[in-house]
């Protein structure tokens, strides 16, 4: 072997040696018909063992968490000692092997030795983990790889010892001891993985912990502090930490740094708490009280809830518990049921605390007669010391606690209302949910009622606590005035129906001022949606009045709201004065003497009873509010579902290769209570046409599998409705439907391409899992491999809201490529070859519905005559019936010939209309640009605010205005302390005057008193006089006069203030709205295309409703609070000096604490409404793909989807109330200690004879307010800077937006251009920096009167040209000429009022037929008729009611081809020389499209015509053809000529078109 030569002895022999095997084979893997013990130990043991211990030791530095202070779940500890247990039997092993000293013995040793190792490390890793975060669940899933790996090792093992009988020999103890425990190693490893797999941890505990996968990755995490993005809220934290809320500090310290960005950086939720948990107990409870309904009816035998989830996907228990069972449980109940025991358990603190508050003002009076008298023992003195600060501090614990506890039951219940909302509306039935409800409406259920249901549960308890409040204080009262007090309590009780009074007005004003606001931001989106169109057309100026009109309507109420406001809080502030007032003089007229002590007290009991006599009726409206969203929820709720189990037939058709079967099948677009029941025969869809809405009736059809069947009809002739009827979105009167599969779904492409917003992968996989040879198949298919290359992430490019950044084409392919990629059986395809050119029609047709679904079942609606003859089955329907079905030689000659007086009596709802694309909901603050530009918007707030905001809110209100505001509130504030003041004033006198023997009663109940009078928002101690004293009458007198004028003086400043504020708050609302409209209508193009159109939505709604109504509100009360703590410091350090020695620590603490609080208290409420968008835009998208999702069974996994963004949402909002009660807690304990401090200092003062009773009372009865006051203070500001984010960002769109040029130049001629040159010099336009240049130095004359047609494949630059001649987008280079004229020296109105065109998307704004032809009202109504004859539409129009006739939203009365049409119409109405054509009629039929053509021939003859076409025919006769490719002319001359030509890429289009 040559052992001597060191060079001879590489790696063979080491492992030969190592092993004791042959140097020639030296690692055989198989011997003797198994394993060898060389790869066995080597392989599975020693590298399989030394895995374990790398990975095991990455978990060594895992951050250890402060916050865990429960014991572990058993399963840690059963995995440690069963770690250690192995390592022990390895060791073990090790000296057995030793004693044995074979052959092979240091394979073992070295065996050994790295398992005792690994298991070692792994035994510590275990021991760190079970201190960090990760204590409550079972661990990174990790472990469990680590711990599965040396078992092959322990098997073969085992399997070895089996068969070599030596090892069963007991002559050979050492060989038996060692497969002893080689057995007994199996146990250990058998607990490990029972631990793992149930940890012992609470229900359901450790499933939803990995919520950002960090366990996962064993990366050390580099940041030194704790992730707070795993750990759970609360759950786990002892007593002291709940109290205080000690567990928030780590977010806190996190929100400080500045490093709350994403909803993941904080805490998970409670389990209690988690959506799903919610969810699942909300459904029994359901379930329950449905079972309880039936069982009382004498049904006893409910369906069971999971009777549906037979047919898997389409449904779930959700289904069941929202479709029968909403009609027979009451709402209300089921909440009652799942939260209601909970709740009022509450209501035992809600008494405490109240009780606790009553004892402040007692213990305040016996402290203040303990200092009247001289020489009293200290001892009493201490004892009430004592007695305030534990009656505080426990009344602060009590109500934080309350509070805290109902924020959650309310965040529960939200979470049930909003998921079984988003549950009901993706089963509902689709007729019934378009007929009650609009979009908006349904968002609303999930927003607004929602929030107003939630709501309730907040002032539910003050329903019988203010009543109980205000009874205590009565009692009080009739103790010292006796019957005198029913005086002022009578003009108390008159106020409370005049407040009634005012109450119902503002709620009125309130609702007409929201109905106003809902029509502006309707009107502002269709604004926004048409802006292109509005801008082509230049009539921007016309929308800007209809926007300003709405929104004059809208500030007129917002005004009166704000004035009975005034009054309201007004009244409430002159009120006290006028009780009192009263009540001496009803006192005096009994007969009684009116001494000093009476006046003093009876003021403090009036101060107690004004706070609920002034919040009740806001607690009283909030009920109410809450019952009618209630109310509206319910309703919702009671909608039929879809029942799809009774829709379609069970029963087979008797041939198995019959995929879709209907006989006599009736259907309608109404739900079953809808108006219109069908009447026989063909009588009863005559009526129904006149009612404007389809009906399909007496289909028969028999579609075979994998056949291709073609619908082919006339726009508006029933072919959309068609396919809902297949799918099951109709509502079947009569007749039998079956569907082979059905419980697979369909795949279906809508006629209005429903995109959602995300990358255009997800788009396509839409849930499913990316294989990527046949995600590529499918993509070339579509003719998407192009477009996906010129995106700039290629598909990984977001698709905007309704795919904004997509052409109409590309939509209509991605939703085709979509249905494709989910291997369906069936295909139901709705015209998706409309949209785009010839050659990607061809590519579609031969490559997609001939190509790759060739084997599958094929449903295509379509206009394009031309691919009919690949079909198998040919279908033609008219008036929502089929007339014929037959090959396409038998059917295609029918086309031509449907007989032309029954022309469109046709089908208003052609298209599909749940995939109506729907006015979106009012926040669709776009997620995807939540990283990037969302971010960007709202990181200012971030910092605190730029002074530059306060200053634009300032000019916005005017300069003078907010100086006399501010000015009237400082008078109001002095006027009221020196009223305060003299009361104390007088006190000393009377004690002066020897006259004093007196005992103070309760000054004054709750610290809310300062927020909620503002007017007098504190009352003064008062003390009693016992000896009755007759000759001070005359002092009395006077110091009631004093007292009243200057009482007097406060009211009138009260007013003063309180209607200059209502005014400057209008003031500004008008000027930032006017400033905002003004720049956004003026905005260019390119803004609106990289924006989304929901970011700039919410400056005008949410934003808006900020500046107009929350913001004043806010900043009134931060602006009272700010005066009232100055007026209290100030009183408070006159009476007593000392006051002032903890007073600074104190202020020190608290802007500390405030400070620490607000950073990550921004943060959170940005986060809450940053999280909050993705739910509702996810559930409008979810809307208005209804069709599509549930065509192709994707409900459960939408649902699963909201889930995940609601409990996102869920977690910033419990996070944010939880910091609110961490700040309002630190607050309460300074209440405390300056109330208790200012008890010591006045008992110790009180020994040194040195006090003045009077000043004692008064400052401690401002200091039992001061916690009010400050926490008052904190809330507002925070809230007032929250909702000045919202003027920080109108104030951004009114002054950076970039806005098209405003001149307009006098020297053009008002006839220009009389003849109609249009001339292009070099133009060069790229539409943003970085882009490629979509007009790449474009040069060509087109001659006037001159027919010209443009062709080019999507992207090449036709539709630019036309962006270009109106300036829509600005040249780069190079220029436009029009008569020879610039255009860049013409102004933009002036130039886009000389041009007409007709745009690719058929835009349309609510309102009537006549107000879309001609908003500005420059045509008389024959000549609107006239045209409208002209281009085919008078039957429709008439049968919709005339000119006059609503077009309902977006136009959603009439088809899509008919809203071309339309188009067309406004188009010859503009009497221009030039007329630039879009695609205008891709949704049109032939024969329509023949007559249209004609029409534009003859009454544009000597215009100049330029057409952009997808139908080659159409621009057959034009004069001259343009092909456009990647921005350059590639061919531009008559269509003769390039056909002659060979390499004319025209000719090979013409050759293509099938014709």
């Amino acid at each position: 072997m040559g052992r001597g030569v060191v060079a001879d002895f590489g790696p063979s022999e080491l492992i030969s040696g190592l092993c004791h095997t042959d140097t020639l084979d030296p690692f055989p893997v198989w011997r003797d018909g198994a394993i060898s013990p060389c790869f066995n130990q080597l392989v599975l043991g020693a590298l399989a063992h030394a895995v374990v211990a790398v990975f095991s030791a990455c978990y060594l530095s895992a951050q250890r968490c402060s916050l865990l202070r429960s014991s572990p779940p058993c399963g840690w500890g059963l995995r440690l000692v069963s770690a250690l247990l192995v390592a022990l039997f390895f060791v073990g092993d090790l000296v057995l092997v030793a004693l044995l000293h074979r052959g092979d013995m240091y394979l073992d040793v070295l065996a050994d030795g790295c398992a005792i190792l690994s298991w070692l490390v792994h035994f510590g890793a275990l021991l760190v983990l079970q201190r960090s975060i990760h204590r409550r669940t079972r661990g990174p899933s990790m472990l469990l790889l680590l711990v599965l790996l040396p078992i092959p090792n322990l098997v073969v093992t085992l399997l070895d010892y089996a068969q070599d009988t030596t090892y069963l020999d007991l002559a050979e103890p050492l060989r038996v001891a060692r497969l002893v425990l080689a057995a007994a190693r199996g146990l250990p490893l058998l607990v490990y993985l029972l631990a793992f797999a149930a940890p012992c941890v609470g229900e359901g505990s450790y499933t939803s912990m990995s919520v950002n996968d960090a366990d996962s990755s064993l990366l050390i995490p580099e940041s030194s502090y704790q992730e707070t993005g795993e750990m759970v809220a609360e759950d786990g934290s002892g007593c002291i930490s709940r109290l205080l809320y000690l567990w928030l500090n780590p977010l806190l310290r996190r929100g400080r740094r500045g490093e709350l960005e994403r909803p993941c950086d904080v805490y998970l939720l409670p389990r209690r708490l988690r959506t799903s948990a919610v969810r699942r107990h909300f459904l029994r409870c359901w379930e329950d009280c449905q079972q309880r309904a039936a069982t009382q009816r004498g049904n006893t035998t409910p369906r069971p809830a999971n009777m549906s989830l037979q047919n898997g996907t389409w449904t779930s228990p959700l289904q069941e518990e929202l479709s029968g069972i909403a009609v027979e449980v009451g709402l209300l109940k089921v909440l009652h049921k799942a939260f209601g025991l909970r709740y009022y358990l509450l209501g035992v603190l809600k008494l405490a605390g109240n009780m606790l508050g009553f004892a402040g003002p007692l213990l305040l009076s016996s402290l203040v007669t303990y200092m009247e008298e001289e020489g009293a023992p200290v001892s009493r003195g201490a004892w009430c010391a004592t007695g305030l600060f534990f009656s505080t501090l426990f009344s602060a614990l009590i109500r934080n606690l309350f509070v805290f506890e109902v924020s959650k039951v309310s965040l529960s219940a939200r979470a049930a209302l909003v998921s079984s909302i988003y549950g009901k509306a993706l089963r509902v039935n689709g007729g019934g949910l378009a007929a009650r409800f609009t979009l908006g409406e349904v968002v609303n259920f999930m927003s607004t009622d929602t929030d107003r249901v939630v709501n309730f549960f907040n002032s539910f308890h003050e329903m019988w606590s203010l009543p109980f409040q205000f009874s205590i204080a009565l009692y009080l009262l009739y103790l010292q005035v006796g019957v005198a007090f029913l005086g002022g309590l009578g003009v108390a009780l008159l106020l409370v129906p005049l407040n009634k009074v005012l109450a119902s007005k503002i709620m009125e004003n309130n609702k007409h001022m929201l109905t106003h606001k809902d029509s502006r931001v309707k009107l502002m989106t269709e604004v926004l949606f048409g802006i292109r169109v509005i801008k082509f057309y230049n009539w921007e100026a016309y929308f800007a009045q209809k926007i300003a009109a709405c929104r004059r309507q809208e500030l007129s109420h917002l005004k009166a709201i704000k004035y009975l406001d005034a009054l309201c809080v007004y009244t409430w502030g002159a009120l006290p004065v006028v009780i009192s007032i009263i009540t001496f003089v009803t006192y005096v007229l009994l007969g009684h003497e009116l001494t000093a002590a009476k006046v003093f007290t009876t003021l403090a009991l009036v101060g107690m009873l004004i706070l609920p006599l002034n919040s009740f009726p806001w607690v009283l409206n909030g009920t109410l509010e809450a019952k009618v969203s209630l109310d509206r929820i319910q309703r919702f709720l009671k909608l039929p579902n879809q029942d799809l189990d009774a829709y379609f037939s069970h029963v087979a058709s008797e041939d198995p290769q019959d995929t879709i079967v209907m006989s006599q099948g009736t259907f309608s677009w109404q739900g079953p209570g809808g108006p219109d029941h069908p009447t026989e025969g063909d009588t009863g869809s005559e009526t129904e046409s006149t009612k404007g809405s389809l009906l399909l009736h007496s289909l028969n059809l028999t579609i075979t599998k994998g056949s291709l069947v073609v619908v082919v009809g006339k726009v508006g002739c029933g072919k959309s409705s068609l396919l809902a009827a297949i799918t099951g979105e109709l509502n079947r009167r009569a007749g039998v439907v079956y569907v082979q599969g059905r419980e697979n779904g369909f795949g279906l492409a809508a006629q209005e391409p429903w995109i959602q917003h995300a990358t255009v992968r997800d788009n396509i996989l839409f849930g499913r899992d990316y294989n990527s040879s046949f995600y590529q198949a499918v993509v070339e298919a579509c003719a998407l491999t192009d477009d996906i290359n010129i995106l700039p992430n290629g598909d990984r490019t977001e698709v905007g809201e309704n795919g904004v950044n997509l052409s109409g084409g590309q939509k209509a392919r991605l939703a085709l490529a979509r249905a494709v990629y989910m291997e369906k059986d069936i295909f139901l395809l709705d015209d998706p070859l409309a949209a785009v050119d010839t050659d990607v029609a061809h590519h579609l047709m031969e490559r997609c519905i001939m190509g790759i679904l060739r084997s599958k079942t094929r449903i295509l609606c379509t206009h394009r005559i031309e691919f009919v003859d690949k079909a198998d089955v040919v279908i033609l329907m008219d008036n929502g019936t089929i007339i014929k079905t037959g090959t396409p030689e038998e059917v295609l000659p029918l086309v031509e010939a449907v007989p032309k007086n029954r022309k469109n009596d046709s089908n208003a709802k052609e298209k599909d209309v749940i995939e109506r694309e729907e006015e979106q909901g009012p926040s669709n603050e776009l997620f995807a640009e939540v990283e990037s530009s969302l971010s960007g918007e709202e990181q200012k707030a971030v910092g605190g605010l730029a002074w530059k905001v306060y200053h634009a809110y300032w000019r916005a209100v005017g300069g003078a205005l907010a100086v006399s505001i501010l000015l009237s509130l400082l008078l109001m504030q002095a006027s009221k302390n020196v009223s305060d003041w003299w009361l104390s004033h007088w006190i000393s006198n009377l004690k002066n005057n020897g006259s004093a023997q007196s005992v103070l009663m309760p000054a004054y109940s709750s610290p809310h008193l300062l927020l909620f009078s503002p007017g007098r928002l504190m009352y003064p101690v008062s003390i009693m006089e016992t000896t009755p004293f007759a000759n001070m009458s005359s002092e009395v007198k006077f110091y009631l006069t004093v007292y009243g004028s200057i009482a007097g003086a406060n009211t009138i400043f009260t007013a003063v203030r309180a209607f200059l504020f209502a005014y400057g708050g209008i003031r500004a609302a008008s000027v930032v709205h006017n400033r905002l409209l003004d720049t956004v209508l003026k905005a260019t193009v390119t803004f609106f295309d990289t924006t989304p159109l929901g970011r700039v939505l919410n400056r005008f709604s949410s934003d808006l409703y900020s500046v107009d109504d929350t913001l004043p509100f806010f900043l009134n009360i931060l602006l009272a609070n700010i005066f009232g703590l100055l007026g209290m410091l100030v009183v408070m350090s006159y009476g007593l000096p000392w006051v002032l020695v903890p007073l600074l620590p104190l202020g020190l603490l608290y802007h500390c604490t405030q400070r620490f609080y607000r950073h990550t208290s921004r943060d959170l409420k940005r986060l809450c409404s940053l999280t909050l968008s993705p739910v509702y835009s996810h559930f409008s998208e979810t809307l208005s793909g209804l069709g599509t999702i549930r065509a192709s069974s994707s409900a459960s996994r939408f649902e699963e989807e909201n889930e995940r963004r609601l409990e996102q949402n869920q977690r910033c909002l419990f996070l944010s109330n939880a910091a609110m009660q961490w700040l309002d807690i630190r607050l309460q304990m300074i209440g405390v200690i300056v109330v208790t401090g200012i008890g010591v200092i006045a008992v110790v003062q009180h020994q040194f004879k040195s006090i003045d009773p009077g000043l004692v009372g008064l400052s401690l009865s401002y200091a039992l307010s001061i916690t009010g006051l400050l926490s008052g203070l904190i809330f507002s500001f925070t809230q007032t800077e929250m909702q000045l984010v919202s003027v920080e960002r109108t104030e951004e769109y009114s002054t950076t937006l970039p806005t098209e040029p405003q001149h307009s130049n006098p020297q053009v001629p008002t006839s220009w251009p009389e003849q109609g040159w249009v001339e292009f010099r070099g133009a060069v336009l790229s539409y943003r920096e970085g882009l490629p240049n979509a007009l790449d130095g474009v040069s060509l004359v087109v001659r006037p009167g001159e027919k010209v047609g443009v062709v080019g494949r999507t992207g090449s630059g036709k539709s630019t040209l036309f962006l270009a001649l109106f300036r829509m987008v600005e040249l780069n280079q190079g220029q436009i000429l029009l008569d020879g004229v610039d255009t860049r020296q013409v102004g933009l109105a002036q130039l886009r009022s000389k041009l007409a065109i007709i745009p690719q998307d058929p835009f349309m704004f609510s309102g009537t037929v006549r107000e879309n032809l001609d908003p500005c009202g420059r045509h008389p109504d024959p000549q609107l008729l006239e045209v409208l004859e002209h281009c085919h539409l008078s039957p429709v129009i008439n049968r919709i009611g005339g000119l006059g006739a609503e077009v309902g939203e977006r136009g959603k009365s009439l088809s899509l081809g008919q809203r071309q049409l339309l188009c067309l119409a406004r188009a010859l109405l503009t009497e221009a020389n030039i007329l630039c054509i879009d695609e205008a009629t891709a949704s049109v039929d032939q024969k329509t499209d023949k007559l249209l053509q004609q029409t534009i021939r003859e009454k544009f003859q000597d215009k100049t015509v330029l057409t952009i076409a997808h139908r080659i025919n159409t621009i057959l006769d034009s004069d001259r053809v343009l092909v456009m490719h990647s921005g350059k002319v590639v061919e531009f001359d008559t269509p003769a000529d390039l056909c002659q030509r060979d390499d004319s890429i025209f000719c090979k289009l013409v050759g293509g078109r099938g014709e």
